[in-house]
């Protein structure tokens, strides 16, 4: 009868340790996948908002290149006027509201190289590096 007690207590304390291990995953794990969408959710905003500055630099070097073209269409070669012309496209056909498509990335290392290219060909030394930060020197933006 004792041995039947003490193997009682003993089986009570197993399943009350098993009982709060299985509490504690639960809770963590419901309190893990809180904390883990509001930190997606601000990767996902600041992502976004990087990806929206950099195309919008390129829009804004492809509108003045653009002007530029139209104000005297000799002023740049047939070829530059092509690329300039593709990377409109580019930045027209961008998926800005499809992020998840695997093309988007694709076509922003499209719109890089056609940047650049254009870049080298008009032998301008014009890079896009980011926002800058307010951390950055006030003399030290990129464009």
């Amino acid at each position: 009868m004792e041995m039947d007690s003490i193997e009682d207590i003993f089986e009570s304390s197993l399943n009350l340790e098993e009982s709060h291990l299985k509490e504690g995953y639960d809770e963590g794990y419901a309190d893990g996948l809180i904390s883990g969408k509001e930190e997606g959710e601000q990767v996902g905003l600041k992502t976004g908002f990087e990806t929206g500055e950099e195309l919008g630099f390129y829009r804004g070097c492809v509108g003045v290149w653009s002007s530029a073209i139209r104000a005297d269409p000799n002023f740049m070669s047939a070829r530059i006027q092509k690329a300039i012309k593709q990377m409109d496209e580019l930045l027209q056909n961008y998926a800005i509201l499809e992020p998840e498509n695997e093309a988007v990335s694709d076509a922003m290392d499209a719109l890089r190289l056609k940047f650049k290219i254009i870049c080298a060909s008009l032998n301008l030394k014009l890079e896009y590096k980011g926002y800058p930060k307010s951390s950055d020197a006030a003399g030290d933006i990129g464009f």
